[in-house]
Formats: structure tokens, sequence, C-alpha cells
């Protein structure tokens, strides 16, 4: 056995790592930052460390080097390099695993894998991963017992723990910043009662709820991407609701409406702007220009007082401030990136959490359920985050069963059919990552 190429050596890496590693599988970590790829493989024979940069003209042909010498590729990379990965693992016929979405590009390499003989599982991190492991086992559960879902919601939430709620936005990152910030900028499909719902992405901050989440907190939700396809993707026939949504602390959808509305968001350059720090930038984004109260400025432009929690948390970010734009940066989404990362990073000490809440109406013969499943995940102080845990760890699971013959599908797949999430998600129970489930009758 050649062994297991992990591409990336990002935030979300080192539990998935590690636990191939102490499954004593050979484990080669390719990064750009090589310390990094040194840094998890550390300690243990099989692993090995590679310098790999996928940015760069002649990567691909690294990349294939490296892949035709493995017998199993991990994406850990920015979602956009998937496809390349794909199609090298596609040629040199090899299994491939990656924790992010199916793109449209990637679901068309289906056919191509099956002649290849290969699987490429995606979507098996936490949100999307685990997320769909859970309800399912819970549709088919309604299924055997003669019932059928009508109604289901799913959210996801990570978040700081309570204790490590220490900032105004309340909330941290516990993976890649630039990921959250342009998700935010993503519309939203769903279904409601058998009507379909569709709200634009400059609109998003605008559309959530206060939802209670037992034995956690109040919470906000917010619709999550395109939730009509899981209607299919889930087998929801009968359901007139299909929601997927995510949660953040109070106060986070109106302040990142703000920034959305200010054009904080943009990826190009501001035209014209000669201006070199974080308030000056505002201040050209609301045509305020060299302002002597960028803070009024700013709310009248927003029609807000000066005095509202979202200006103030604004303020505390540093976008009214006169600190220097980063010299390396050339956009507004990006000099805000930076400013994020500096501001709302997770420090050592501090603790993560993941909040997942699927919610079901299940219709049966001679009765009617309201059924919760709640995970409640915790990070370890100076140690993995939650995050990393339930993003690395169903990934690993899903590596160590492909590589033993466990799956024998072929082609491109999420983790929704039984002999995948079974035996993955009855071991997260043994390691402590476990859904508690509630019947309500209705």
């Amino acid at each position: 056995m050649s062994g297991i190429l992990v591409l990336g050596a990002g935030m979300v890496a080192g539990p998935l790592v590690r636990y191939l590693l102490d499954q004593d599988f050979e484990v080669k970590v390719a990064s750009r930052t090589i310390s990094k790829a040194e840094k998890l493989v550390e300690g243990y024979p099989k692993g090995s460390a590679e310098s790999l940069d996928v940015e760069k003209p002649d990567a691909e042909k690294k990349l294939e080097e490296l892949i035709s010498s493995s017998d199993l590729a991990v994406s850990l990379l920015p979602y956009i390099h998937h496809v390349m990965v794909a199609k090298l693992c596609i040629k040199h016929k090899k299994n491939m695993v990656t924790t992010s979405y199916v793109s449209d590009a990637m679901r068309a390499l289906d056919e191509d894998a099956k002649k290849a003989g290969i699987i490429i599982i995606n979507e098996s991190g936490v949100d999307p991963g685990i997320d769909h492991m859970s309800a399912m086992r819970i549709i088919h559960k309604v299924e055997e017992e003669g019932g059928k879902v009508i109604s289901f919601k799913s959210t996801t939430g990570a978040l700081p723990a309570q204790e490590s709620n220490n900032n105004p936005f309340g909330y941290k990152f516990s993976w890649a910043p630039k990921g959250v910030l342009l998700a935010s900028r993503n519309a939203a499909k769903w279904l409601e009662d058998g009507k379909e719902v569709s709200i634009p992405g400059e609109q998003l901050f605008e559309n959530y709820y206060i939802q209670d989440v037992p034995s956690v907190g109040a919470f906000e939700n917010y619709p999550n991407r395109n939730s009509i396809p899981y209607k299919e993707v889930y087998g929801l026939s009968d359901a007139k609701t299909v929601y997927r949504g995510t949660f953040r602390n109070v106060g986070w959808c109106e302040t990142l409406r703000c920034i959305v509305a200010l054009g904080w968001l943009a990826d190009e350059p501001v035209e014209n702007f000669t201006g070199g720090t974080y308030g000056e930038l505002t201040g050209k984004l609301i045509g305020a220009g060299s302002s002597d109260n960028i803070v009024n400025d700013v709310a009248a432009f927003l029609g807000l007082k000066p005095y509202s929690a979202a200006i103030k948390r604004l303020n505390w970010l540093g976008l009214f401030s006169d600190e220097p734009l980063p010299a390396d940066k050339n956009n507004p989404l990006d000099y805000l990136n930076v400013l994020t990362l500096k501001k709302m990073s997770m420090d050592k000490k501090d603790k993560d959490m993941i909040v997942m809440l699927h919610e079901f109406v299940a219709e049966f013969p001679d009765k009617k359920e309201y059924i919760t499943s709640t995970l409640l995940d915790y990070g370890i102080p100076g140690g993995d985050t939650s995050v990393a845990r339930t993003v690395g760890l169903p990934a690993a699971i899903a590596v160590k069963m492909v590589l033993q013959g466990k799956i024998d599908l072929i082609g491109v797949h999420i983790p929704t059919k039984p002999e995948i999430y079974n035996p993955i998600l009855d071991e997260l129970e043994e390691i402590g990552i476990r859904f508690l489930e509630n019947r309500i009758p209705i």
C-alpha cells in the first residue's frame, strides 16, 4: 500500500491526519507551507510532508506525481481545486475524499469515476457531512416504521462556546475567515409549506428568525444556500417544508447586513481610491470622502442611529479606524479578511462549539410526531477545535472504510447511504460526537 495523500494542512487537517496515522496508515501531507505539514506528522514514522503550492503554474504536474503514487487522495484544498484533483484521481484510478459541497463540475465526473472504478466521496465533514448522515438515519428510521417526513429543517452553527464568547460579534473563526465572508454573499432558496422561497444574496441577512435550542441558548437562524435539492437528495417526496439554515449569536445578521450594504465584501479594487486606512476606505465606499465624522456618516448611510449596536460592532472591528490597510491586498474583501482574522481569531485557551439541530414532522398511519435530533460538541482548549474534529474525523473514517474495502460503491457520492453513514455515525458516537433524539406527539 502506497498510502494516503492529504492535500492541505489548514485548520481542520490535524484530527484527520492523526486519526489515519494512529490507524497505522502511511500519510503524506502536501501543503504550500511545508512547516505546517511537518508539524502535523511530527513523531509519526509513517507520516511525511511535501511542499505543494496549487496556485503555481506547474502545480498540476507535481500534483499528478503525488496522486499517482498514492492509494487515495484527501483534498482539503479550497473547493475550486477539487475538480482538478478529481480528474487526476480518475486518470490514475485513485479513490478520493473531500469535505466540500459537490459542485456541478464535480457531479459531472460521476460517469468518468465509474468507468475508472473509483469512488469520490464529497461532503464528508460536519456541514456538509454529519448533517446528511444524521438526517438520513432518522428519515430512513421513520420510513421503516411506516411513516413519512412532511417537514424537515436542519440548522448548524460553528460558534465560540459560551465561556469564550467575549467579543461583540459573538463569533470567532475556527476555520478559514474568507470562507465565512464569502458565504455571506450566497443567495438562498428553500421550500416552506409547499411554496418556494428565494432570497438574493444581498438580502440574506434580512431573513432570519430567533430560535431557542434547548439546553444551549437562543440563536439567529438564517437560510443556508439552496435547500430545495435536498428534497430529492434526501428522498423527501412528501415534505412540504425543506429548509437548511445557519446558527449565529444574536446580532450577527444585522451587523453582517451592514457590512454587505457598505460594500466591504467586494472582491475587486475600489476605483479611484487613494487613501490608506480602513476608515478612509469606508468613507470612500459610502461616498463620504475624507469625513470628519465617519461614524455619523455611516449611520446615516445605513439608516441607523450612531449609538446602535451594529454601528458599535463595526467601530469595534476597526472599519472607522486609522489602521493602515495591508499593503499586500487590493480589495475590500481581502482587507476585511485580514481585519477579522486579527480581531476574531480563536485563542489557544478558547473553546468552540458545534450546534446542529434537525427538526422533523413525521406522519404515521395512527399518529404524528415532532422529532428533534441535536448535536452539541465542544472543542478542547489548547487542543483540537470542535470544527476540526467534526470536519476531519468523519472524513478520516470514510477514508479508512474505502481503503479497507468496506465501501464498494463507485462514482461521485455524498454520505446519504446507510452503508456509508451508519459505520461513520457509530464510530463518532464512540469518540463522543453523538446526537440526542427527542420525539414529541403532535
